[in-house]
């Protein structure tokens, strides 16, 4: 008898660019740390990096970096090195991670990109705090290490609606590090330099939100998963012309993907969303689990974070304050469930799944009764997995696969 034929989440040509583009960026970053030519600023994924970029700064992200510790499967190995210098289990598995991997002096930027033998060093870290404490703990380590300035902004958590008083009170934050900024870039800043690395950041995040609403076709052009990987350049290289001209060129072709009525799963048969981090270490078995079950993960609140429409290149400072208040992260469970309703209907959603990650907290949103609120407004089921962002010590493949199925059956069952 013939096996049967498995079903593959279908690859994206614009992938051969974008690792190029990727490649560029770190060995750019490379460059400025070891020759000195040009300053190497730290900043979190939602922190200032318009700023960052305007006063002329290479800029290195550790969550991406500690990302990549989690799809390179080293996360789990390391993460017993931050907890042996007094870094709990239960914190961020991205902090301990990146910080195990900084004690055990080793990155996956050395296997993936030759001649790369660290990461560069900061001569500043930037933070903010919109998206957990943990990211102002894991930069006081390093600035503690590297004997650099950790300088950032402490934003308010569980925020309904975004007033004029929460944006005033970021906005001062933000204009608050430039002296500093300025001091160590030695140079001052450029007003007209912002408002385009605004502008251009606008840009890029008005085409990543293209990108991923190509998903509300059927079938859906692109899943989850690739999103994870594609929203690099709108990660590490906002307010830069390349994250654009890259994001132009992918959504042609996802738009070809339709014309042609090209899903990335064939026979796509269940529509899903992502709630939650995705589990870096386990992109491709989800990837593929869901596949051969035809069913599409094709949205998520995660891949969205990087859409910011508050941009605003005249009033760039308080625009870049309204854009990082309004992240999903820091709103409340009304704004919530009033964003994920909307995101069922509008990609066409049936079924949920929340991933409670065991050391993410904050974007965990199955623990307070959200998941049964939303289903029970909306009649649509949903599926909490359990597991972690990074420590693969909290997964356990077996059960994942069993109430995958499960679900699905509960969804076919359902029409």
């Amino acid at each position: 008898m013939a096996e049967e034929k498995l079903t593959m989440r279908k690859k994206i040509q614009a992938a051969d660019r974008m690792n190029r583009i990727m490649a560029d960026y770190f060995y750019g970053l490379d460059e400025a740390a070891t020759t000195g030519k040009r300053k190497v600023a730290w900043c979190t994924s939602v922190g200032p990096a318009e700023l960052l970029r305007a006063l002329g700064y290479d800029v290195y992200f550790p969550e991406n970096h500690a990302a990549m510790l989690g799809a390179t499967r080293m996360s789990t190995d390391l993460i017993p090195a931050a907890n042996a210098i007094g870094y709990s289990p239960d914190i961020c598995s991205y902090l301990t991670a990146d910080i195990g991997a900084c004690l055990k002096g080793i990155t996956p930027l050395s296997k993936a990109y030759k001649g790369i033998e660290s990461v560069p060093k900061p001569d500043v870290l930037v933070f903010n705090t919109n998206q957990c404490r943990d990211v102002q703990d894991w930069f006081a380590w390093y600035s503690r290490r590297f004997g650099v300035p950790s300088i950032g902004v402490t934003s308010p958590k569980n925020v309904n609606d975004v007033t004029e008083a929460h944006v005033d009170d970021v906005s001062r934050q933000i204009q608050a590090l430039v002296p500093t900024l300025e001091e160590i870039a030695g140079t001052k800043l450029d007003m007209d330099r912002l408002r385009e690395t605004v502008s251009l950041s606008r840009e890029c995040t008005e085409l990543w939100k293209q990108v991923l609403e190509t998903a509300t076709a059927a079938p859906s052009p692109l899943t989850f998963f690739d999103g994870t990987i594609h929203m690099g350049p709108a990660v590490v290289l906002r307010g830069t012309r390349v994250a654009i001209d890259y994001y132009k060129e992918l959504l042609a072709e996802l738009t070809q993907r339709i014309r042609d009525g090209v899903g990335a799963v064939d026979d796509e048969s269940s529509r899903l969303y992502w709630e939650g981090m995705p589990v870096w270490g386990r992109l491709r078995q989800h990837s593929e689990l869901f596949s051969h079950l035809k069913a599409s993960v094709l949205a998520s609140t995660y891949c969205s974070s990087w859409i910011f429409p508050a941009f605003d290149a005249q009033d760039p400072f308080r625009s870049m304050a309204k854009a990082y208040l309004e992240l999903f992260i820091v709103r409340a469970d009304r704004y919530k469930e009033t964003y994920l309703k909307g995101m069922l209907e509008k990609f066409r959603i049936d079924g949920i799944i929340y991933h409670d990650a065991k050391t993410c907290p904050y974007n965990s949103n199955s623990r307070y009764g959200l998941p049964q609120r939303v289903e029970a407004e909306t009649g649509i089921p949903s599926l909490v997995l359990s597991g972690d962002l990074n420590d693969l010590r909290c997964v356990s493949d077996e059960q994942t696969k069993t109430n995958v199925e499960a679900f699905l059956e509960q969804i076919a069952e359902g029409r």
